[in-house]
């Protein structure tokens, strides 16, 4: 995703939210986004076999 569409979508859901954001802000929002969205992609590409399935019970 490129630096427009990026802050498009950052101030898209700052306005749905009704969160101000400041314009010298947006660099570091940015930047966080460009990460979460990169390691999302690695999560979704990490392959996984058909008989996979979720843990039935989550323990601390």
């Amino acid at each position: 995703m490129n630096d427009e569409a990026l802050d498009a979508f950052i101030l898209g859901y700052a306005e749905i939210l009704g969160i101000d954001v400041q314009p010298d802000w947006l660099g570091s929002i940015r930047a966080n986004m460009a990460v979460t969205f990169r390691l999302g992609g690695m999560v979704l590409d990490f392959p996984l076999p058909d008989e996979a399935e979720p843990a039935p019970v989550f323990t601390a």
